[in-house]
């Protein structure tokens, strides 16, 4: 299709739009003088309000809902204050505002559109001006309203926010805030604790068939601790730095859990419990 084309059917358009906008004004006034607005708790006419526009809209072949609303867009607009060369929609969404002078005086300002290169009236600029979620989102607010409707079903939300934190920069991004990062690590600690329990389930048979009672349950639950500990302190040392005595410490530290672990692992296996001079003071915190 050419430029030229395109141009033509877009004034062709318009002045379709025109011509159904002047007819949904007429219905709207057509309803509006059959039974006028009244306020809440006035004089019972001679039909009930939906009964007199229910029997118009069927009997010019539209439905019920589609008249009413004509009938009260043409009550927020006399006809004095409809402007011209705005469709009837623009109308009816601006038909919101409460105040009745600021409604008249918005409808006056359309705002900017960089693609008429002029101020023009678009359904969602309309749609900007009542806080109505828009059709075609735009700045990053608008979007991110977007994508919270469309991700509103937690398996959705789930699968997305995981492709997401796979992008190294979103990650890093989110990790920058307390509160997402703080749901991160109790997630995460969540899941160690269900796994330990878990492993507990598991290890129910085997107790009951090894009669070996609280030992081995306390032994599975203090790797599952440790585990779990673990889990919920290491994703915060991200961008922590220390020094050569601290250092020092957590090394002497994490020597005493390789002793106890090789500890563990001789009493499973080879049935040693004894401990020698270098291990009972290692693990006390006295020895290399």
């Amino acid at each position: 299709m050419t430029r030229e084309r395109y141009d033509e059917l877009v004034k062709l358009g318009r002045d379709w739009v025109a011509t159904m906008s002047s007819a949904q004004w007429r219905i709207g006034d057509a309803a509006l003088e059959i039974e006028p607005m009244r306020p809440h708790g006035g004089a019972k006419a001679l039909f009930d309000v939906s009964e007199a526009i229910r029997l118009f809209a069927e009997d010019i072949g539209l439905s019920y809902s589609t008249v009413r609303g004509y009938r009260w867009v043409s009550s927020r607009w006399p006809k004095e204050r409809r402007l011209a060369g705005v469709s009837h929609t623009i109308h009816k969404i601006l038909a919101s505002i409460p105040d009745e002078q600021e409604r008249f005086e918005a409808v006056r300002n359309p705002p900017p559109n960089p693609r008429y290169g002029s101020p023009r009236w678009t359904r969602d600029s309309a749609k900007r001006v009542v806080g109505w979620k828009v059709d075609s989102p735009q700045d990053v607010q608008e979007k991110v309203e977007a994508i919270h409707d469309l991700a509103s079903d937690d398996a959705v939300a789930a699968v997305v926010t995981t492709d997401f934190l796979r992008r190294p920069a979103v990650a890093t991004k989110a990790m920058a805030d307390d509160t997402a990062r703080h749901a991160v690590n109790e997630a995460q600690f969540d899941r160690f604790r269900q796994q330990a329990q878990y492993v507990q389930q598991e290890a129910a048979p085997q107790l009951q068939r090894m009669e070996h009672g609280t030992q081995f349950m306390d032994l599975v639950a203090a790797c599952a601790q440790f585990v779990a500990t673990a889990g919920r302190i290491v994703p915060n040392l991200k961008g922590e730095h220390y020094d050569d005595a601290e250092r020092d410490t957590i090394e002497r530290g994490l020597s005493r859990v390789r002793a106890a672990a090789d500890w563990i692992e001789n009493a499973v296996t080879r049935g040693e419990v004894d401990l020698d001079e270098q291990l009972t003071r290692l693990l006390k915190g006295s020895g290399e």
